[in-house]
């Protein structure tokens, strides 16, 4: 028996589109937007665009505060804030552009504080590193474009990550469904493969942290959908909580109702965590926890649809 997919509310995305600087630049802002609403719009969910309309009397900044005040802070529906545009760093804060005030990574955290609902944010902005360590809670998902501050040249990534995130090709697990984990590594390894086309030193590289350690982790640190590396031995590796994000679900997921859903999802997450923990743990204890865990899954996936290929 395949139980109704109610949800209260659906997904949001948030779109904020930054100052161009120039008008090449602009006109790429813009058709990245495209894109991700055209994604939106295909997965049934809500989705707001701040920073296009240059005659609106209220400023970027405080459209955002406003949209992000009016969002509910819990639940299950998920939230994306996507950030496209320029970004600076002066060596002590980092800022992503707008018109008119720009907003500082530590004033984003602030206006991020009351949310305990999913939430992933996506900068895809030159310099946007340390909006990562800003932003980062445990379960919380956080994309920058580069790796530091210092990386302060026109970012590409924010171009094929928008390509990507409804791109079947990008699915890599082949469920029929792209992840945000998988939607970053597939946009990572075209920003690798631009500039070595080009024969031009690569001047950005994007990482992702969901963790809550606030380091993030490179696309080169992983095999497949998995991290064979972190960085630190204490810390469960990233990309985990990201690869359960998915802006367009696949028909089977759709199937499923949103509590179960989450339910899922956390029995994922603690399964991977206990097969971290295994060398430390003695073998029957380690079989006799996942026994128990696995059971719960099976009896899951009978009370909501058919377990996955």
């Amino acid at each position: 028996m395949i139980e109704a997919a109610t949800s209260p509310a659906p997904a949001t995305v948030l779109l904020v589109v930054g100052a161009a600087g120039e008008e090449q630049f602009g006109q790429e802002f813009v058709q990245w937007a495209g894109l991700w609403e055209q994604a939106g719009h295909t997965a049934g969910v809500r989705v707001a665009t701040i920073g296009l309309d240059t005659n609106s009397p209220v400023v970027p900044r405080e459209q955002l505060e406003k949209a992000l005040q009016a969002q509910p802070k819990d639940g299950l529906s998920e939230l994306w804030l996507v950030l496209l545009g320029h970004g600076t760093f002066d060596g002590k804060e980092a800022k992503f552009n707008l018109r008119g005030l720009d907003i500082s990574a530590s004033e984003f955290a602030k206006w991020l504080e009351p949310f305990r609902r999913p939430v992933a944010v996506i900068n895809t902005s030159s310099a946007s590193a340390p909006f990562l360590a800003r932003l980062s809670r445990p379960g919380r998902v956080i994309i920058t474009a580069t790796r530091s501050g210092a990386e302060q040249n026109f970012a590409r990534f924010g171009h094929y990550l928008a390509g990507t995130i409804a791109d079947l090709r990008a699915d890599l697990d082949k469920d029929g469904q792209v992840s945000l984990l998988e939607a970053f590594l597939t946009a990572s390894a075209r920003v690798v493969e631009f500039y070595e086309t080009e024969g031009r030193l690569a001047t950005e590289h994007a990482l992702l942290d969901d963790n809550g350690d606030g380091l993030g982790t490179p696309a080169t640190w992983f095999r497949g959908v998995r991290a064979v590396k972190k960085a630190k031995d204490d810390a469960s590796p990233d990309g985990w909580r990201a690869h359960q994000f998915h802006l367009i679900r696949s028909a089977a997921e759709q199937q499923m109702a949103p509590a179960l859903r989450a339910r899922r999802d956390e029995l994922d997450l603690t399964i991977a965590r206990l097969r971290e923990s295994k060398a430390r743990m003695q073998e029957d204890d380690y079989y006799r926890s996942l026994e128990a865990l696995l059971l719960e899954m099976a009896r899951l996936y009978e009370k909501g649809q058919p377990p996955p290929n």
